[in-house]
């Protein structure tokens, strides 16, 4: 198999390192292309990249020489668009190590319209999930126990833990065809620099009837999240959010509502549950600046779907009615108005939208 692995890195040259290195200690018989964006960094992440670039035919970099940064939204579609030559690409972390027999598992499971994850085995810096394994081998790269990772995996350690062999689901390290990332356009920029770019794409692949597969076979050991969230060059340590990342999610959180109408929804092993899309607007009677504030996000200012507001009885019933809005009118199913706790709902149009945001439009 020909792979290209899509990698932007800022100010983490250490794990990027580490990374590289165990691509190609554990790349088997595959044709590995590491792709990297170097974001502005200023650890010698540039000089690094060109010194490899020397002596690996197949290590290709690009760099945004800043001051500021672009993030993964610019440089992941830069990587995949202009710079990755093989149909099959996979969105990779700096602070990831590839197991042995992590691509050939791959290579089992990617056919037509679908996307491989590779199952995670991270440190116990997140709570559990049934998607991952929660196993400590190390929080950096210089305590890496990667004897004991080995036989975790040789020996079947995690059988305890495992799930099929397959089951459904999507999060990095995610392979994918280029010409699928291609036909809906790519992450869409409204989450530029980054932030609910990958969770918005995960809808759109859904919707464009893409199938998820995460393999059981197939690892990588994480340590997470120190490209951004617990990145020390932006304030973040192990566990510790880095203030640049509050201000992000926080941020294109209200973005993602405000496309889709929803939070971000998905089952216990990470697929997308995307709801129908409707164009709503609340009106507000007995306002204050606080309550506009807070249920701005939650229309688009169609008319389809019109929510009546009265600022002297909303409460928080009314608040967690709002969020779900979407699913309730798919309940209702029906022309007409009705009472939901505080609010007055009338439906005009049963239309959805969802559909028309495959395809996204660069912002």
């Amino acid at each position: 198999m020909k792979i290209s692995l899509i990698i932007p890195s800022r100010n983490n040259l250490k794990y990027l390192k580490w990374a590289y290195d165990s691509v190609r200690k554990n790349q088997g018989e595959h044709e590995v292309e590491i792709c990297v964006a170097d974001d502005a960094s200023t650890d010698s992440t540039a000089e690094w990249c060109k010194q490899i670039a020397e002596t690996d035919s197949n290590f290709k970099w690009i760099r945004n020489e800043g001051p500021e940064r672009q993030g993964l939204v610019i440089l992941n579609d830069r990587l995949i668009n202009e710079v990755a030559t093989n149909d099959i690409c996979m969105i990779y972390h700096a602070d990831m190590y590839l197991c042995p027999g992590a691509l050939d598992a791959i290579e089992k499971h990617l056919t037509d319209k679908t996307i491989v994850s590779l199952t995670r085995i991270e440190p116990p810096l997140h709570p559990p999930g049934p998607e991952k394994l929660l196993e400590d081998f190390g929080i950096e790269p210089e305590e890496f126990d990667e004897e004991r990772l080995l036989e975790y995996i040789e020996y079947g350690l995690y059988q305890p833990q495992r799930r099929a062999e397959t089951t459904e689901g999507i999060f990095a390290p995610w392979a994918f065809w280029k010409k699928d990332f291609q036909e809906i356009g790519g992450h869409d920029t409204l989450f530029a620099p980054q932030s609910k770019e990958d969770s918005d794409i995960f809808n759109r692949f859904h919707l464009n009837g893409i199938e998820f597969i995460q393999t059981w076979q197939g690892f990588v050991y994480h340590m997470t999240s120190r490209g951004s969230r617990f990145n020390p060059a932006s304030g973040g340590a192990p566990g510790k959010d880095s203030a640049e990342w509050l201000h992000t999610t926080t941020t294109n959180t209200k973005k993602f509502i405000k496309k889709w109408g929803t939070g971000i929804l998905h089952d216990k092993y990470m697929k997308p549950i995307v709801p129908p899309v409707y164009k709503k607007s609340i009106n507000i009677i007995n306002s204050n600046p606080q309550l506009e504030d807070a249920l701005e996000i939650w229309q688009n200012g169609g008319t389809d779907v019109i929510v009546e507001v009265d600022g002297n009885k909303f409460d928080n019933n009314d608040f967690n009615y709002i969020q779900n809005l979407n699913a309730i009118i798919q309940d209702s199913g029906e022309i007409g108005n009705f009472k939901l706790g505080n609010l007055l709902i009338t439906i005009n149009d049963l239309t959805t939208y969802e559909k028309d945001l495959i395809v996204c439009k660069k912002h």
